[in-house]
C-alpha cells in the first residue's frame, strides 16, 4: 500500500513539474504552486498577460479510469473558486480577470507524455 501511495504522489508531482513546464512555455509566469490554506489546495497559479489562471492538474498513467478532467466535478470547481477568493484576498493580484483551467498529463508506461490544457472551465 505504501507503495502505491508513493507511487501515486510521484505520478501527481511528475504531472505538474510538466503542467508548470507547459504554462512557462506559453508565456504564464508561475506565482505558486501547490497553494494551501485550511479549506484545500490549488496546484497552480499562473498569470499571463492581466489574466491570473488557477490551474487544477489532473495526471494519469492509463485511463482506466476515466478521462482525467472526468475527475473535475461540479463541487470541485466549486472549491476552487472559493479557493482562488481566498489566494486572491490574501495577495491582492492586479489582474483585470481570473479564470479556472484544467490540464490533463497523460504520462503513459511507454511513450511521451500528452498534456491537455483547458482554459476557463465552467461547470
Amino acid at each position: 500500500m505504501e507503495e502505491y501511495v508513493s507511487n501515486r504522489i510521484a505520478l501527481g508531482r511528475r504531472g505538474e513539474d510538466l503542467a508548470a513546464e507547459h504554462l512557462v512555455g506559453l508565456g504564464y509566469r508561475i506565482l505558486d504552486r501547490n497553494w494551501r490554506c485550511r479549506q484545500g489546495e490549488i496546484d497552480i497559479i499562473a498569470a499571463e498577460t492581466a489574466v491570473l489562471a488557477f490551474v487544477e492538474v489532473k495526471t494519469r498513467s492509463t485511463l482506466a479510469y476515466g478521462h482525467p478532467f472526468e475527475a473535475i466535478t461540479a463541487a470541485k470547481l466549486a472549491r476552487l473558486r472559493r479557493l482562488a477568493a481566498t489566494w486572491c484576498a490574501e495577495n491582492d493580484p492586479q489582474v483585470a480577470s481570473i479564470r479556472i483551467d484544467a490540464i490533463a498529463v497523460f504520462l503513459p508506461y511507454s511513450g511521451p507524455p500528452r498534456i491537455e490544457h483547458l482554459t476557463g472551465v465552467h461547470s
